[in-house]
């Protein structure tokens, strides 16, 4: 507790960030720039170069350019830099400083996930309902400045923590286990959902807990809050630090050295990357949480190459599906495993999208002065999804999912998902509303064994 108190606040480490040094390393070769989605599709944004290392010289904790809201935040700029320079770190936290003193009720509400899901789930079916009636959207636009059109969750019947609570009451017995393996055998991990994969994305986390204890695992789902990154993204530096130390105190609270296991790419990043790149949170308990942190496709491509993974057990299924890497997984540095682990099935063909960012950004695109500003990043997207594989898509984060849902007109899984089928785990494809794995044959890119 003496760490956290003297720690700085989150915005004073954004008016003085570390980061800033990073900025004498530019040279202005303007990589950044030919690889910002955004600046690609619109005049309204400078570029990342202009509001961030250039900018920054002069800014002294006050706004230069306030084009620099139209950021996202992808951090492909970051990515792609040659030098190293911290520009998409340096965007984020000028922009708290900048948004600090008028922060738009909007950008408060749209970071409460969690308290969105425990109010909604209760009454799904009326709040889908609401959620797709173009009079109550088109309100929702003029008041609170939410698009009438930006892409929204399908909000499930019940959630992860109602369904694991049964899941754990069944004890072995509702467990998935190989044949000849003993449920838990191989000791036990931590799962994190994250808030989406808790209310929304729920079909992806039951796929995940089974495919886990499938293979041996005890899996370990501690009472756990949001990661705070909706926050952070937003600016709302204050709210985010509060929601990350909760959060690391609950996931560590499971087990000490366990490791943490996450369907939820974004949150993965969140305790891995940005609370403390961006956040400058320098807890142990975070660096020790951010440590043990493992994205699930990351993981299980592991078991696969040190044949730890039983990949006979992997029925055939003759699919073609692409496949889109979301920005905030990228930036964790981990490679693409999630192709080469969803092509261990025999006959499944993967096609990366070969885009930078869907446009959605987490809650970017779903504000109404950048709803088209997102649907232009993503249509090349969308349109590859269409090419490739109408009806079927693979994308490791859930808002993505959600922005290439609605763009692309494909159901999107998370790679998990396909591998829970392979395995011949059933029940989750319905709590989507839609039996992805039933879909119809159309031509050669869904063919069903």
């Amino acid at each position: 507790m003496a760490v956290q108190s003297k720690a700085p606040q989150a915005i004073d480490f954004a008016k003085a960030s570390l980061a800033r040094a990073s900025l004498d390393s530019c040279v202005k070769c303007t990589i950044c720039e030919s690889q910002c989605p955004v600046m690609r599709v619109t005049p309204l944004f400078s570029g990342p170069k202009y509001v961030g290392p250039q900018a920054e010289r002069f800014r002294h904790g006050a706004s230069v350019d306030h084009s620099l809201d139209y950021c996202s935040g992808c951090s492909i700029c970051t990515t792609t830099c040659p030098q190293g320079v911290k520009i998409a770190e340096i965007n984020a936290q000028a922009r708290a400083v900048m948004k600090a003193e008028h922060m738009p009720l909007r950008d408060r509400l749209i970071t409460q996930t969690e308290l969105e899901g425990k109010l909604l789930t209760p009454f799904a079916p009326i709040a889908n309902a609401a959620l797709s009636a173009k009079p109550i959207r088109a309100a929702v636009q003029a008041v609170v400045g939410v698009h009438k059109d930006a892409p929204m969750p399908t909000v499930q019947k019940y959630s992860f923590p109602a369904w694991w609570k049964k899941h754990q009451q069944l004890g072995v017995a509702g467990k998935h286990v190989r044949a000849g393996s003993t449920a838990g055998e191989r000791g036990p991990l931590v799962f994190f959902h994250g808030c989406a994969g808790g209310y929304f994305e729920v079909a992806t986390s039951i796929a995940t807990v089974e495919v886990l204890e499938y293979l041996g695992y005890e899996v370990i789902v501690p009472q756990q809050g949001c990661c705070g990154l909706a926050q952070q993204s937003n600016g709302l530096f204050k709210q985010a630090t509060r929601k990350v130390r909760e959060l690391c105190n609950q996931l560590r609270a499971a087990g000490k050295e366990l490791t943490i296991v996450s369907s939820s790419g974004s949150c993965a990043g969140m305790l891995r990357h940005e609370a403390h790149e961006i956040m400058g949170i320098n807890d142990p308990e975070l660096i020790d949480v951010g440590s043990r942190m493992v994205e699930t496709s990351e993981f299980l491509l592991e078991l696969m190459d040190s044949g730890n993974f039983p990949i006979s057990d992997l029925q055939r299924r003759d699919l073609t599906i692409p496949y889109h890497q979301p920005c905030q997984v990228k930036s964790q540095g981990i490679g693409k495993p999630a192709i080469r682990m969803m092509e261990m099935i025999p006959g499944v063909k993967v096609v990366e999208s070969e885009q930078a960012c869907c446009g959605i950004a987490g809650t970017y695109g779903l504000k109404k002065e950048k709803y088209e500003v997102a649907q232009q990043v993503g249509a090349p997207l969308f349109e590859m999804v269409r090419r490739t594989n109408p009806q079927l898509a693979a994308c490791e984060t859930e808002t993505c999912r959600w922005q290439i849902r609605k763009g692309a007109g494909a159901e999107v899984i998370h790679p998990v998902q396909l591998i829970h089928h392979a395995l011949g785990l059933a029940g989750t494809g319905e709590l989507r509303g839609i039996a992805w794995n039933e879909l119809p044959e159309k031509g050669e890119h869904h063919r069903r064994k």
